[in-house]
């Protein structure tokens, strides 16, 4: 007989520690049009679970909540109109939330076989930090060899994805901003090879040591850096902003004859949002990342834990600033 029930980790209110989470007895989904079903074996852990937990605005829109933005396992049902996936597949999705569970419910547009030499590991990693760098440096940040790219966070899982496919990419300079001088050793190992602790001032220290300025910034902190990122920008930088780690308000934008001056361009990115409105983008990306991990080229960055209890500790390393990399949970 099918089960109709699974387990999953949930998020009873908002809280800043682990307080509500818990691991609880959920319906199990059933697809509708253009989706399917994943019995998923691991499932990853994002800062975006950070920012439902805590109940910023729009990531958790009621209680009890399921995080979860990306999960890898088989196919195990099928909705109506999906043509592309057969029960038994080997997957990889954004599921955005929900992902952490013994089934996840994803839309198949942002869904992709998993090649058959990819650990399923290795795959659940690529949908939330792997996607998000591939974007950013391509698609938002169009990267160019030779570039300087600067990144906050780079000690983090987007932070250590980034330099992956920075790499790819080939004769990137990449400089990485810390949250504290003891995560610096940890984004020299991932492939930066300047690294600045992110205080006020950091801005014309990385423009003192790089003459010409930085072509691109990735700044997941909110506004809070934007002054510093404006001052290390060379004429004709980006800057992209993907995030509000910090949480609270986000300031106004710089006037725009800061812009024009400078020869400045500012720019947002949100991987659920383009997945909303323009799926096929994510899932381009998607494919080309485990492409790219197909052919050896990247091996993505994790640190597997066992079973769904083990989420809501990872979870709160990431609150506390201690998480190191990409968290991946064996689910099953």
């Amino acid at each position: 007989m099918r089960n109709t029930s699974m387990r999953a980790l949930l998020f009873d209110h908002a809280a800043t520690d682990a307080s509500q989470t818990r691991v609880g007895t959920v319906p199990s989904p059933s697809p509708q049009t253009g989706q399917i079903v994943i019995d998923v074996a691991y499932a990853g852990v994002n800062f975006k679970d950070i920012m439902a937990r805590r109940g910023d605005p729009g990531y958790a829109p009621s209680w009890p909540f399921a995080p979860g933005l990306e999960a890898a396992g088989r196919v195990r049902d099928i909705g109506p109109g999906v043509t592309n996936f057969s029960v038994g597949d080997r997957v990889v999705a954004l599921t955005n939330a929900g992902g952490l569970a013994e089934q996840a419910l994803a839309d198949a547009r942002l869904a992709a076989q998993v090649p058959s030499n990819v650990e399923l590991a290795a795959a659940a990693a690529v949908p939330g930090a792997y996607v998000t760098a591939h974007l950013l440096l391509h698609a938002f940040g169009r990267v160019r060899r030779h570039d300087t790219v600067a990144v906050h966070s780079a000690s983090g899982a987007v932070g250590a994805a980034l330099a992956d496919i920075a790499h790819d990419v080939g004769d990137v300079s990449l400089i990485g901003i810390v949250g504290s001088s003891s995560r610096g050793a940890l984004a020299r190992k991932l492939g930066y090879t300047h690294v600045v602790e992110r205080s006020f001032g950091m801005g014309q220290e990385i423009a003192s040591e790089h003459e010409s300025g930085v072509d691109l910034v990735f700044d997941p902190q909110g506004t809070r850096w934007l002054d510093e990122d404006l001052q290390m920008l060379a004429p004709g930088g980006r800057i992209v902003l993907f995030g509000n780690a910090a949480g609270g308000p986000l300031a106004a934008l710089p006037e725009a004859a800061a812009l024009f001056g400078g020869n400045a361009a500012i720019g947002g990115f949100s991987l659920e949002a383009l997945s909303r409105n323009a799926p096929a983008v994510v899932r381009r990306s998607l494919e080309r990342v485990l492409d790219v991990v197909k052919s050896g080229r990247v091996d993505p960055h994790r640190t597997v834990v066992e079973g769904l209890e083990s989420a809501a500790s990872a979870q709160q390393s990431l609150a506390e600033g201690r998480g190191a990399g990409k968290v991946i949970v064996q689910v099953s």
